[in-house]
């Protein structure tokens, strides 16, 4: 069951821990004070969860990082779900509707600060499995994160855009470590090399596709950009 908790106040007034950008209601999303309201609102939440055994009647885990939260239950996760609502009500606030959904994690995926958890498929023996990978938007973060690095008007010197390059690569793949990130690497890596590529053929008016002067070798050889693929597993510690 993953859950969070939302923005503004919903329609019976209940406050909403936090605002994104055009919310006129609740602390703005980024500032300072929304982390500490979001924990003196959430420990309250997490010492109700334990002083009343709802770990021990359902079996579950509470998750959570700051206003975001995912309970995994065992059994009675529609009754945990109702409880929750109560009592986020009773402290005045509201859940995010929006975000908030019932998921039988050995059948249907759910997203969670950027994993995917539930169901996977293996190429390799052609089964499923459960197991958590990075998610569809984390992968599109970071793509639109190297095109941004690697913009047209981008005019610094190829070593200095080679080192930011691989700041944000590598500090990806230092949180993506976790679980089947083979695939999602992958992906990051060619996006990364045809990217770098266009990059290097506009900047040097090459007439042609710039396959050929500067291959997947080159470029995560000689011009020092990072492979995600050849990144360690584990998180790395950043220069």
């Amino acid at each position: 069951m993953a859950e969070s908790a939302g923005r503004g106040t919903d329609e019976c007034g209940h406050r909403r821990v936090s605002g994104g950008k055009r919310s006129t209601q609740g602390t703005p999303q980024g500032g300072v004070a929304s982390p500490l309201l979001a924990n003196i609102y959430m420990h309250r939440f997490i010492k109700a969860f334990r002083q009343y055994g709802v770990d021990r009647q359902y079996g579950a885990v509470l998750v959570n990082y700051a206003d975001d939260f995912v309970i995994l239950c065992r059994h009675g996760a529609a009754e945990v779900l109702k409880t929750t609502r109560r009592w986020m009500a009773g402290i005045g606030l509201a859940l995010n509707e929006d975000k908030t959904r019932l998921r039988d994690a050995r059948c249907d995926a759910f997203d969670f600060l950027g994993y995917t958890f539930g169901p996977l498929h293996s190429p390799r023996t052609g089964g499923r499995y459960n197991g958590v990978q990075p998610s569809r938007k984390a992968v599109a973060a970071i793509k639109a994160a190297i095109r941004q690095r690697l913009r047209p008007g981008n005019q610094a010197p190829w070593a200095d855009v080679a080192r930011a390059l691989n700041r944000t690569v590598r500090g990806w793949c230092a949180y993506f470590s976790y679980g089947t990130v083979t695939k999602a690497r992958h992906a990051v890596q060619l996006h990364l090399y045809h990217a770098v590529r266009r990059f290097l053929r506009r900047r040097h008016k090459l007439a042609g596709s710039g396959y050929r002067r500067f291959p997947m070798p080159v470029v995560f050889g000689e011009l020092g950009v990072w492979s995600p693929l050849a990144l360690s597993r584990s998180p790395l510690r950043m220069p």
